[in-house]
């Protein structure tokens, strides 16, 4: 099976299915000389992990990261680093009732039909328990952006129609995670937690968007044709689990502008060339021009829900199915590390590739 590799320079390689022995990850490309404590890769583990509130899955896993390889005395060696994390919480038996029908909305049809097979186990391989092995690499890639002061800013902005309506820069980024749903607005997050929670009584799922800003981004990264960073951005955030839209900059309000209104006015301050407005969100050219790059991501409702649907087996057979076991009613609050780790990752591929392109 291809496609497990991300990245070119800075690559991670991901292993391992929802209810196996474990899920693990090898980054390969990482500096020697970087230092890496235990904890700053749990910490982001731990914004990720099931069970952390009441509005999102009760799966118990503390997502316990143990590091095999390449780390000594702190210290990245430059040679592959293996993070591998035991599943502790699997339970198989959730999901005998699926082993020959297919689910709606869910990877299961499509698998089956490539592969042959499926790991009907909570979709194995194609479950968002993989994207745990993404976020302890992107805390490596995180600890190599804080080297050179690049910092990445996810939360969630909108679930269904509650939207948060102030600007990224009215926002007080240390109150994201002094609330469960991790929306920076103390008004608005209640709002949304209140409507996740009643959804969730519904046995019914709710999606919703994630607002990521990186600041301190230097000028340079990307590349002008096929590597465009904001390409490499939009593959990255739409290779997560249900995630259905990518904006970045104007996104799609830029549509109902003209040219006139749109463009990005230079000017210089100081000893840096910087743009009053930033409609481009801080790429231009497909290569980072120094301003913030801030783009959304959209996310689809949950596609487990407690309700009876109906769907057709393996052998094309009508059937009736209703999710059991334990599933976010909505996978923002939990959707918010994983944005940041793939966003840090590219930015870390493509931070070691500009190092490169001149003298």
């Amino acid at each position: 099976m291809p496609g497990n590799t991300f990245g070119q320079v800075f690559k991670i390689t991901t292993f391992g299915e929802s209810h196996g022995k474990a899920i693990g990850v090898i980054i390969d490309g990482c500096p020697a000389g970087l230092k890496v404590r235990l904890e700053d890769i749990q910490h982001d583990l731990d914004r990720r992990r099931p069970g952390q509130s009441n509005i999102v899955t009760q799966r118990k896993e503390s997502d316990t990261v143990e590091i095999l390889s390449g780390i000594f005395e702190e210290q990245t060696l430059g040679t592959p680093i293996a993070l591998l994390i035991k599943n502790k919480d699997a339970r198989p038996k959730d999901y005998s009732h699926i082993k020959d029908a297919f689910r709606p909305s869910h990877a299961d049809f499509t698998y089956s039909k490539k592969y042959g097979i499926r790991d009907y186990r909570g979709g194995g391989r194609s479950s968002a328990r993989e994207t745990a092995a993404r976020v302890a690499g992107g805390a490596i890639a995180r600890l190599l952006l804080n080297y050179y002061t690049i910092k990445t800013t996810a939360f969630v902005n909108r679930v269904s129609d509650i939207e948060l309506e102030k600007d990224y820069k009215q926002l007080d980024f240390n109150y994201i995670e002094k609330n469960i749903v991790r929306c920076p607005d103390p008004d608005t997050a209640v709002k949304m937690i209140d409507f996740i929670k009643y959804i969730k009584k519904q046995g019914d799922t709710v999606g919703g968007t994630i607002q990521c800003v990186v600041q301190n981004c230097p000028v340079g990264l990307g590349e002008p044709v096929f590597d465009k960073l904001h390409a490499d951005l939009g593959k990255a955030i739409l290779s997560i689990n249900a995630c259905k839209g990518f904006e970045i900059g104007s996104g799609f309000e830029g549509t109902k502008m003209k040219g006139s209104e749109h463009n990005d006015i230079f000017y210089k301050e100081k000893n840096s060339i910087k743009t009053h407005t930033n409609f481009s969100g801080g790429i231009q050219g497909g290569i980072s021009n120094g301003m913030d790059i801030v783009f959304n991501a959209a996310f689809k409702p949950v596609a487990t829900i407690l309700q009876s649907q109906q769907s057709i087996n393996d052998k094309g057979q009508s059937t009736e199915i209703q999710g059991k076991g334990r599933h976010d009613p909505c996978v923002l609050p939990r959707a918010v590390p994983i944005v940041e780790a793939m966003t840090n990752l590219v930015l870390a591929d493509h931070l070691l590739r500009h190092r490169s392109s001149k003298l």
